[in-house]
């Protein structure tokens, strides 16, 4: 079975079906997904900000991201849970989407990043890392977290 088929059935069940027919229901799931795309924006950059070098500099990074990581994971739920029916309503058009394909790709690694080397640096002790290191990860991650938020915009206008 190649993946277009497996993205027309997926467009062809009744959820799918549903959320295209109506109205409004596409509209209210995309507000909450972008909903949840500011809540983990919000989580991470307080983080990569204070990787950075930049603000809340009075409190030490691990906390920070400690404190952090409910509303990350959160988001995430929403986020992945909302996307999933989003694409149901129009998973031909994602298969044929650059922009869905860029936005992917970027979640993925986005995620691998921020639960793998991110979450190492933003933990370990804030003398034993660098500020090199840790802005260059800081960096890497906003850049990678942004490549979602722009790959889903672009899917909106293809």
């Amino acid at each position: 079975m190649s993946l277009l088929h497996f993205f027309t059935w997926c467009e062809k069940t009744a959820i799918g079906e549903a959320i295209r027919n109506s109205l409004w229901l596409f509209p209210v799931i995309e507000s909450v997904h972008l909903l949840a795309l500011v809540l983990i924006a919000g989580a991470v950059l307080v983080v990569d900000m204070r990787l950075f070098g930049l603000g809340l500099r009075r409190q030490p990074v691990a906390q920070l991201a400690r404190d952090a990581q409910p509303w990350l994971i959160g988001g995430l739920m929403v986020m992945v849970t909302t996307g999933i029916l989003l694409f149901l309503s129009e998973a031909t058009k994602c298969y044929y989407s650059s922009a869905f394909a860029v936005k992917m790709t970027s979640l993925l690694l986005a995620l691998i990043f921020t639960f793998t080397v991110r979450r190492k640096v933003a933990l370990a002790d804030e003398r034993r890392v660098g500020p090199l290191w840790s802005r260059l990860v800081s960096v890497v991650s906003v850049a990678l977290w942004s490549g979602v938020g722009i790959g889903g915009r672009w899917i909106g206008f293809s």
